[in-house]
Parts: C-alpha cells; sequence; structure tokens
C-alpha cells in the first residue's frame, strides 16, 4: 500500500518535518525549498496535505502564508501546534567542552541566548536548523555544533549534547493543515474553527463595522493580522481566526455581517481545533464523538 504524502517547506530534520511526523504518524513527508513549492506539491498530487507554518509564540506570524494562502486555491483541514524543543548537536564521541562554534538559523539563534553565553561559544548563522545539523554531520568535526530538533540530529547521525537548550519553554509554532479539497467538520461537533480573509477600505471605523457582529455575538477571536496588498496604502486585507462552525446562529450572524461591511471575505477553511487548544485554555478532554466525521486535524 502506498504510504500518503505529506508536504513541508524545509529540509528533512526541520520542525516542519517533526510537525508532520507528529500529526500524520506513518506518512512519507515531503522536504520542499518554499512555501510556493509546498503549495504547488498539493495542486500536482504530489502529496495529498501540506503543513504550513502560519505563526510562532515568539518570532510571531509568518509573512508568506498570508499572501500565498488566499490565491492557493487550497483549503484549510486542519491545525497543527509543535513544540520547538531545541538541542545542542555535535558528531560522535564530541563533548560539549570540545564545541568552539554553534551553527543555526537566525531566529534559533536568538532563543539560545544564554547557552552561548554561559559556554562563551562562537554564533554562525546558517539557512536552517536542520540544514545547519547537516553542515556539522559534513564537517566531523568536534569543535562544531548545530542547534537543531532530536529528529534532525537522528537523521544526520549526531549526538545531543544537551537537550531544550532554548531560553523560552514555551516557544511553540502553530501550523495550518491544507488540502485540495475542503473536509468541513459537522456542526455537530464540537470546537470547531473557521479561518476568514478579508479587506476593508482605509476609512475611520471600517474594522470596528466589520468586527462589531463578532463580539455582540459572542465569537472568541483567537488572530487577527493585519497587512497590506499590492503596495497600496488604500486598503487592508485581514486574516481572520475565530471558534465555531459558520453554519452555527452566533458564527453565521457575525459572518454575514462582516460580509456585508467588508470586500472580497473568503473562509479559507472550517476545520476542528487541535488538542493543543483544549490544553492551553485548562478545558478537560473532549468527549468522544457519537458517529460524526471528524475533519483532518493535527
Amino acid at each position: 500500500m502506498t504510504k500518503k504524502v505529506i508536504a513541508f517547506q524545509g529540509t528533512p530534520g526541520a520542525y516542519s518535518d517533526l510537525a508532520c511526523r507528529t500529526a500524520k504518524p506513518g506518512w512519507q513527508t515531503l522536504p520542499c525549498k518554499t512555501f510556493a513549492e509546498t503549495i504547488e506539491a498539493v495542486h500536482k498530487g504530489d502529496a495529498e496535505l501540506a503543513m504550513l507554518a502560519c505563526e510562532n509564540s515568539l518570532a510571531g506570524r509568518v509573512p508568506d502564508i498570508h499572501s500565498l494562502l488566499p490565491n492557493s486555491g487550497l483549503y484549510i483541514v486542519g491545525e497543527h501546534f509543535q513544540r520547538v524543543e531545541h538541542c545542542l548537536l555535535g558528531v560522535p564521541g564530541a563533548r560539549i567542552e570540545d564545541v568552539k562554534r554553534v551553527h543555526t538559523h537566525p531566529v534559533a539563534m536568538g532563543q539560545i541566548s544564554t547557552l552561548l553565553k554561559t559556554h562563551n561559544f562562537t554564533p554562525v548563522i546558517e539557512f536552517d536548523t536542520a540544514g545547519a545539523a547537516e553542515l556539522v554531520a559534513l564537517w566531523k568535526k568536534p569543535e562544531e555544533a548545530a542547534v537543531a530538533s532530536e529528529l534532525a540530529g537522528q537523521l544526520n547521525g549526531l549526538q545531543i549534547l544537551q537537550r531544550n537548550v532554548e531560553d523560552a519553554k514555551h516557544n511553540t509554532t502553530r501550523f495550518y493543515i491544507a488540502s485540495r479539497s475542503e473536509q468541513r467538520p459537522s456542526p455537530s461537533t464540537p470546537d470547531n474553527m473557521t479561518t476568514v480573509i478579508f479587506s476593508v477600505k482605509n476609512i475611520p471605523g471600517a474594522l470596528y463595522k466589520v468586527l462589531g457582529g463578532f463580539a455582540t455575538s459572542g465569537i472568541n477571536m483567537t488572530r487577527l493580522e493585519s497587512y497590506m496588498t499590492g503596495g497600496s496604502f488604500a486598503a487592508t486585507r485581514f486574516l481572520l481566526d475565530v471558534e465555531g462552525h459558520p453554519e452555527d446562529a452566533p458564527l453565521g450572524k457575525a459572518l454575514a455581517e462582516l460580509d456585508f461591511f467588508s470586500e472580497n471575505a473568503k473562509i479559507l477553511g472550517v476545520y476542528k481545533q487541535s488538542p493543543f487548544r483544549r490544553q492551553m485554555s485548562g478545558r478537560p478532554p473532549e468527549e468522544p464523538s457519537s458517529g460524526c466525521a471528524d475533519a483532518i486535524a493535527g
């Protein structure tokens, strides 16, 4: 039986690769150079799903997704939260006392300041975390180390010199899982999410009018991001994540009001919340559904 394939942007062993393996155990992962190539892999049928990083608890949003996703022709069918646990990786036999230089992605480098100061390591910027692990494995020098995932270490034959070297222990990346076909869960299933994109004119009160319906309907917004499109300052585009299903009366009413006051409103996906959201909010585990088909979720 042919394995199902999920595409991601990055090098084998990257945190996006780890997210794919965690969310879809047993699936084959397909590394792609860019987000555009990741999306194209799904369109071409080389992969059933795409794992697309959209925001990080430390670094904030991933800008490319705002411009690519609305016109990608793909639907969001799930979300996944991946804990970022950095490991200091060295060649077999190396000790942490041997290390002089640490190689990793610039964002990751900014997250390991305590490690660098404690050991007086020289930081060296590389194009990504997994790529840094590849280079260290290639050089075979005990004075060179990488900061990357445990998976990157395993794939490149490196040993872990120290685990969890990140400064902030809450470092987490959220991903959208995207598909060619829409796979909405039933409105009767609990804990749904809806992602919408829309534009508003650059006039006083425009956003207030658009979002007013969500407040009066008691809809919880979990994400609202703004960005310019086409180099114009005359209009602003927004990406919005809200809790609920469009067929629920409160959210349906709020979306109707949004559609009236906004321009080019489009639902990018309706999908089940990741269990990680329940953990963050302190809610009890979800009760098993009784015959309701679940959408693909993280």
